[in-house]
């Protein structure tokens, strides 16, 4: 932990601008670091100004894209509703709580299983040494994105930081920093994002903001100073969140006068627009009309809409640099959507983007129709459902028992299971699913390895025998209440558990890393976890080869 004391510079740096690559420059007094400058809020902030149809007036330093990142039930989707009444985007009282989490399995669960996207509009008015009181408040554009906060749905929140140039980590005040608040600060890091403490829920009345502050501090090396306390469910505390964004992330570094590059972020399906792609604008220009290529396939499309979710999806006829929204471009296969891709003006030549690491899949489970005939039926649901879950890979087969069907590989438990809960409720599929299992490599006399996924496809060879086997293990964080420590120590024993490190938070809670076979933490482990541990225990894993 102590090798993030030398980075701490890194987190609350100020925004670079006038830089070679904006074409619109501001000058530097006007943007001071009065970190307690903020205008006031309504509804008419900035839906009454902004024409949504000329986005030319947000040049990329008038642009923040900016992620939320918590552990699971510290507020995150709360506090994206306030910021999107703070600014207008909905009404207040209007709309259904945790607006953003749209599925129906969010809904009955009450967690994020897919990262959404909402563009809003806030005016600020910066207050430097130098700048006079009279100066007209600035419109700004920020992208918000709201992603799950549970260790399955990782791959979402890694996509979206791709977007981003900051985020802002929310901790909840009475529980303090949980081991997916430590995942997902090693994800920002890793990006090199601008991080923002976010202390929530204070007015709970087990609420501790000042060890919540010294956690940050040692575990992170956060400065206490930087931490915002809030409360999302009674506003306490908000109105310095947008103003502490705009002043602190920097904006998107892309050229206004480059060829065109977008990143593809996710897509889904619809009906009667076929595939509907989410793009961040990493350089130039995209209108309506444009013909574009992508770089995985090669294939060309007309842009037949653009626009940017506001919450909804909102037609604007174009995105600039910086910005984050859709496009429709007659897409009508899911193969064609790849996340991770390249758009680009179609015959240019670009160097392609990055895009993401690829994903590792944890749990393999075999899915088969209820009814044999189904089968044609449950391939288009899949693939439907895939086009919006890049994670999930599937691979066809056949049982003696269940006839066709196929193989999918997922990121762990509860990401099965939703996937499972989602094509019977979004695309009415009756399936049968097989019990979860981890691949093996298996090492043969002759030197030969073989991965495989599925116990039945073990070769029986007699002239090959097999002389190792390998398995899947996990590195596992868990925190968890110090008087726990010796029931938690025998049970990662018990699962073979080899540990790794164990240091102490504070005074009252334990971090402890153990490295884990996979097979031993994919059905019950996190169960009885919670059970020794009162429910206390927070618990993230990641591969480890």
């Amino acid at each position: 932990m102590g090798s993030f004391r030398r980075a701490s510079k890194i987190f609350f740096r100020s925004p670079k601008f006038g830089s070679p690559s904006y074409t619109h420059r501001l000058s530097w007094t006007q943007f001071g670091w009065n970190r307690h400058a903020f205008c006031s809020h309504s509804r008419q902030n900035s839906r009454d100004n902004v024409n949504f149809a000329d986005l030319s007036q947000f040049p990329p330093e008038r642009i923040r894209n900016f992620s939320i990142i918590a552990h699971v039930d510290h507020g995150k989707s709360t506090l994206a509703d306030r910021l999107l009444e703070l600014t207008g985007t909905i009404k207040r009282g209007h709309g259904q709580p945790q607006y953003l989490d749209k599925l129906q399995v969010e809904r009955e669960r009450g967690i994020t299983v897919k990262a959404q996207t909402a563009t809003m509009f806030h005016k600020h008015k910066f207050q430097g040494a130098d700048v006079i009181d009279a100066q007209e408040p600035l419109n700004f554009l920020l992208n918000l994105i709201d992603t799950p906060g549970h260790v399955d749905f990782s791959y979402e929140v890694s996509r979206s930081l791709a977007a981003c140039q900051g985020a802002l980590l929310v901790v909840d005040a009475a529980q303090g920093v949980q081991a997916q608040t430590v995942a997902n600060f090693y994800l920002a890091f890793e990006s090199n994002l601008t991080i923002i403490p976010v202390i929530n829920k204070i007015d709970q009345p087990t609420a501790d903001p000042d060890r919540v502050k010294a956690q940050l501090k040692s575990m992170f090396d956060l400065d206490p100073i930087d931490a915002l306390l809030t409360s999302a469910k009674t506003g306490q505390g908000l109105e310095q969140v947008l103003p502490a964004v705009i002043e602190r992330i920097p904006p998107p570094p892309g050229n206004c006068s480059s060829p065109l590059r977008m990143l593809l972020l996710d897509s889904y399906y619809d009906e009667y627009k076929g595939v509907i792609c989410h793009v961040a604008v990493v350089d130039g220009t995209l209108r309506k009309g444009d013909k574009i290529s992508s770089a995985a396939t090669g294939q060309a499309y007309e842009v037949l809409d653009v626009g940017i979710m506001h919450p909804e999806l909102t037609p604007t006829g174009v995105l600039l640099t910086g910005q984050v929204g859709y496009v429709v471009s007659g897409m009508r296969s899911t193969k064609e959507a790849r996340v991770g891709d390249t758009l680009y003006q179609h015959r240019s030549i670009v160097e392609p983007l990055p895009g993401f690491k690829p994903v590792k899949h944890m749990v393999f489970s075999g899915l088969y129709p209820a009814d044999g005939s189904d089968f044609e039926a449950l391939n288009h649901a899949i693939e439907r459902l895939t086009c919006n879950d890049a994670s999930v890979s599937v691979t066809k087969e056949s049982s003696t028992a269940l006839g066709l069907g196929f193989r999918c590989g997922f990121l762990g438990l509860l990401h099965m299971d939703v996937f499972h809960q989602r094509l019977e409720q979004e695309h009415g599929a009756h399936v049968i699913s097989t019990v979860p299992t981890v691949p093996y490599i298996f090492e043969y006399s002759d030197g030969s390895k073989e991965q495989v996924q599925n116990p039945a496809a073990l070769p029986s060879n007699p002239k090959k025998r097999v002389t190792a086997t390998w398995e899947p293990t996990v590195i596992a964080t868990i925190i968890i209440p110090s008087e726990y420590v010796g029931a938690v120590i025998t049970l990662c024993s018990e699962r073979r558990g080899e540990q790794l490190e164990y240091t102490f938070m504070d005074s009252q809670r334990a971090f402890m890393k153990y490295r884990l076979p996979l097979r031993e933490i994919v059905v019950d482990f996190y169960n009885e976890l919670k059970s020794i541990t009162s429910g206390y225990a927070s618990f993230d894993y990641e591969d480890s080869e």
